[in-house]
């Protein structure tokens, strides 16, 4: 797996937007004036991210689940693993299509999944600025551990593994517990 690149740029958040290779596998983030590219995720990262998209968005209709979406807001530009909008949020265009350029809005639920070159600082941070910015929900899987940490605004985090129940937005249909999303990892 690739490291993270980082590169200090002197532009700002917009100017940032505005170039060309941001949104390139693996995506670039904006961080605190600097430039950094995520890392490649492999094999249980994706598979994890998938499975959370599909029983996500199975458990709602108001809601909507989405792989890799850019978030910018609050001077940041983040690009966390699964983001879960609210339909009516979603930004259309002239022709009521989603747009490509991502979200300009904090997400009400945000979901990271720590990549064994990941820095857990880094990707902690992401989730706390979204939770200072309006984001209601955030989880932070990893997978060597087999747990989940689960923000929320105006609480300690809470570390869960087992059969601990994770929470899930209001709204969202799902009961799922720590072991039922390691069980997704596991080929028979």
């Amino acid at each position: 797996m690739n490291k993270p690149m980082t590169v200090v740029i002197g532009k700002s958040l917009q100017e940032f937007l505005q170039l060309a290779y941001i949104d390139e596998s693996p995506a670039w983030e904006y961080i605190n004036g600097k430039v950094v590219q995520k890392p490649m995720g492999g094999g249980k990262h994706s598979l994890l991210q998938k499975r959370l998209i599909t029983a996500i968005d199975a458990g709602c209709s108001d809601y909507e689940a989405f792989p890799e979406l850019r978030c910018s807001f609050g001077n940041r530009s983040v690009v966390p693993d699964v983001v879960v909008v609210a339909i009516e949020q979603l930004p259309l265009d002239e022709n009521g299509d989603i747009v490509s350029t991502g979200i300009e809005f904090t997400p009400p639920w945000v979901i990271e999944i720590l990549s064994p070159v990941q820095s857990q600082t880094k990707v902690t941070g992401n989730i706390l600025h979204c939770l200072k910015y309006g984001t209601r929900l955030g989880w932070l899987v990893d997978p060597n551990e087999r747990s989940i940490l689960v923000y929320q605004p105006h609480s300690l985090p809470d570390l869960l593994s087992g059969t601990d129940i994770v929470p899930v937005l209001d709204g969202v249909s799902l009961t799922i517990t720590v072991d039922d999303v390691f069980a997704w990892l596991k080929r028979q």
